[in-house]
């Protein structure tokens, strides 16, 4: 039995109008055309679809089958057509983002909720498990936006300028080290460094500092969420090290201090990375302008 279409959208019409007439019409043909599209379909079938005795015309067991059936395909197909609209028009697509700053997180969230009134058919999410191998996610179009640190020389991706950022180290108002002007690397030496739970290569005090100087800490605290990491800061539990924004973001607790790592201060820039037949897309481009317009409120506290 060949089933198209036009078929399944031929047993709703006549359901739902419950007469051949009613139902050519919605259909935009003749009531000849649909009665042969009928019998030509009975025939495949080997079985009858309408009780064509009743009125108003009512489905057969088998016909009724073919109504479930075009309850199921139909929907699906409309709502691909209008997918597709949105996509030619510029309105719709796909925005899924993978973030290698684990505080982006809570930088993020506000552009997002932004750019979803204004883009709507946009269909948005973050994928946090890609977040380490995030560019290769993003040349295989497993996500579509990287929030990234670490720009590459790639053809085919293009980084654009968030913002730059100070990572500063934060610790307890009585900490011995609070007293201290600045913060080197050898200042970690036997201390408790509370950070993210992300590979170290990823966190600024390691790439940046430690690691070029070959200094590990007493021992790393991983945790979650930066309100707790602060709280632990205060409390004397350990140091961290965190961007400025984000500092600033938290309301302030007179209980810890933050001081800029190295004599001259260690500055980051973030990135916006995109494949770049995408770098246009005009959704792309709202995001982005988002993207640097929070940054920059941030920035501005």
């Amino acid at each position: 039995m060949h089933l198209e279409l036009r078929h399944l959208r031929t047993i709703k019409a006549i359901h739902d109008c419950g007469s051949l007439a009613r139902a050519a019409d919605i259909l935009n043909i003749t009531q000849s055309a649909l009665s042969h599209q009928i019998k030509g379909l009975e025939d495949q079938a080997g079985v009858d679809l309408f009780l064509r005795r009743s009125k108003p015309m009512r489905l057969s067991a088998a016909g009724t089958r073919l109504l479930r059936l075009a309850d199921q395909v139909l929907p699906l197909v409309a709502a691909t057509q209008a997918e597709f609209a949105t996509l030619r028009d510029g309105t719709g697509g796909r925005m899924h983002i993978a973030i290698e700053c684990h505080a982006c997180f809570e930088w993020l969230f506000p552009v997002l909720e932004a750019f979803r009134k204004s883009w709507p058919e946009v269909d948005v999410d973050i994928r946090p498990r890609l977040a380490f191998d995030a560019l290769t996610a993003l040349r295989n179009e497993e996500v579509d936006l990287v929030i990234s640190s670490d720009p590459e020389d790639a053809a085919d991706i293009t980084f654009t300028h968030l913002f730059d950022y100070n990572p500063v180290f934060v610790a307890a108002a009585s900490h011995p080290l609070a007293k201290k002007d600045f913060i080197e690397a050898e200042d970690f030496r036997g201390q408790t460094l509370i950070a993210y739970p992300v590979d170290r290569s990823k966190l600024d005090v390691f790439s940046q500092l430690l690691i070029p100087a070959r200094v590990e800490p007493a021992a790393i605290r991983p945790v979650e969420l930066t309100a707790v990491i602060l709280l632990l800061v205060a409390s004397n539990r350990g140091v961290t090290v965190l961007p400025d924004w984000v500092v600033r973001e938290v309301k302030y607790n007179s209980d810890y201090v933050t001081r800029p790592l190295t004599e001259t201060g260690i500055t980051r820039r973030l990135y916006a990375a995109t494949r770049s037949d995408d770098v246009e897309k005009p959704f792309m481009q709202e995001l982005i302008g988002l993207a640097r317009k929070e940054a920059a409120r941030l920035q501005s506290q």
